[in-house]
């Protein structure tokens, strides 16, 4: 069984109890995060203005958009190691190849 392990944190000028496999500066690493982006909107000119809602859903859709850019850069990167991995063996096999030749001559 995963030992669970329990830290408080603030998020929007509230205590949670957050509880899981992680360890507790990784789920501080988290909140603090959500805060500096919460922060980021709050400080927008207008925001506060808007209904405690939208506000909510704005930061949740600022949240999924962090998100989905770096898992877009993540598979970006993927693909060019792929890439980069396949273009080594190439060299490997290209370079072993021309070893075979030149011990033939």
């Amino acid at each position: 069984m995963v030992n669970q392990k329990y830290v408080e944190v603030t998020i929007g000028g509230k205590i949670y109890e957050l509880g899981g496999p992680e360890n507790p500066e990784y789920l501080q690493r988290v909140a603090t995060y959500i805060n500096s982006r919460i922060g980021e909107l709050r400080s927008k000119s207008g925001f506060l203005r808007q209904s405690a809602e939208y506000q909510n859903v704005m930061i949740q859709l600022n949240l999924a958009d962090d998100y989905f850019r770096e898992k877009q850069r993540a598979d970006q990167l993927e693909e060019r190691v792929e890439r980069l991995e396949k273009e080594a063996y190439d060299l490997k096999h290209q370079l072993v190849s021309n070893q075979i030749k030149n011990d033939k001559v």
